[in-house]
């Protein structure tokens, strides 16, 4: 009888192991804001795991341009099925690479500023770059960019380097797009109101901006929605720009290599759910890629609403960006 019950408990074992081995996995490249605790990544796993009998496992990587470097290092040999927190102005870069395939998702759930019809790349949020400044030390922030490069050199502001961080990428393109040819002017005389330049948006924000070191500071226009939500507080805000503010989109893709394709657009189609998109606006901080109706935090019914999405097409971004960063170089080391 011993040797009968421990015979069984041996095939309940190999059963057991032979299951879990069968169990696809789908590996995602992501950064840390998605993949964190407080992130939507916990929650959009333990969501999509109980839909498709499968293991999400996230790969963190520090930024969505370490995404593209480590794909590009990896080539054809790499382990990813998907790729998340890219954005429109790497999503040119990573299509040239040819290491991604089309998604064949229905895009029609998409609910953006701009009308989307890309078959690589999937959209899974979105917002708009602002100056988030405090109110208790700047009662009256500029209301345009060109009053913020005209103001006195006491009004300090930090921002982001567009080498390394997407706000900083973002504040390059959006005073690309205001001024055209003119821009390495115009930065050289934002340079003096410059308290610093981080190297992640993160570095400012928390490091800096939060313990007062300057009153104004390079994020997004959802940013104040977290303080209103979760710190219960309506001191931060972002300032409301005459010209229009630089459109953000967020996305994913399939890794054209990865060996579970299927399940890899089962998730790109989740992506466009409330399941997934629910999880967006307040551990994210971002616009939902799709309408949620009445399931949207109502703080962000009180934040700034732009004038104008200001956006070049990723294609030109990729063509231009190179020289669009050595002008900037150039203006803040004259």
């Amino acid at each position: 009888m011993l040797i009968r019950a421990f015979t069984l408990g041996l095939l309940a074992l190999a059963s057991a192991s032979a299951m879990a081995q069968q169990t696809p996995a789908l590996t995602i490249y992501t950064h840390p804001s998605f993949a964190a605790e407080w992130g939507p990544g916990p929650a959009v796993k333990e969501a999509f795991e109980q839909t498709c009998n499968c293991t999400i496992n996230y790969v963190v990587l520090d930024s969505g341009g370490d995404i593209l470097q480590r794909l590009r290092l990896e080539g054809k040999s790499t382990q990813a099925d998907l790729v998340l927190g890219l954005d429109t102005g790497t999503m040119e870069t990573s299509r040239q690479t040819g290491l991604l395939g089309n998604h064949k998702t229905d895009l029609s759930p998409l609910d953006l500023p701009i009308n989307w019809q890309d078959p690589v790349f999937v959209p899974y949020d979105w917002g708009y770059f602002a100056f988030v400044y405090d109110t208790e030390q700047l009662p009256n922030p500029p209301a345009s960019l060109a009053a913020l490069i005209a103001a006195p050199d006491d009004l300090k502001i930090i921002i982001q380097d567009p080498r390394t961080s997407t706000p900083g990428l973002g504040l390059l393109l959006w005073m690309r797009h205001v001024y055209g040819d003119r821009a390495p002017e115009k930065w050289q005389q934002l340079k003096g109101k410059i308290l610093t330049t981080t190297k992640s948006w993160s570095d400012g924000y928390f490091s800096l901006f939060m313990n007062g070191e300057a009153p104004m500071i390079l994020s997004y226009s959802t940013s104040p929605a977290y303080h209103m939500a979760m710190d219960n507080t309506d001191r931060y805000q972002a300032a409301e720009f005459e010209e229009g503010h630089y459109l953000q989109v967020e996305v994913a893709a399939l890794v054209a290599s990865s060996a579970q394709k299927e399940l890899a657009r089962e998730f790109l189609e989740f992506m466009l759910t409330p399941g997934f998109q629910r999880h967006i606006p307040l551990k994210n901080v971002m616009y939902p890629a799709i309408d949620l109706g009445d399931e949207l935090p109502d703080v962000f019914n009180h934040l700034i609403q732009p004038p104008e999405a200001r956006y070049f097409e990723p294609e030109t971004v990729t063509n231009n960006r190179r020289q669009w960063l050595n002008e900037w170089l150039d203006a803040m080391t004259r």
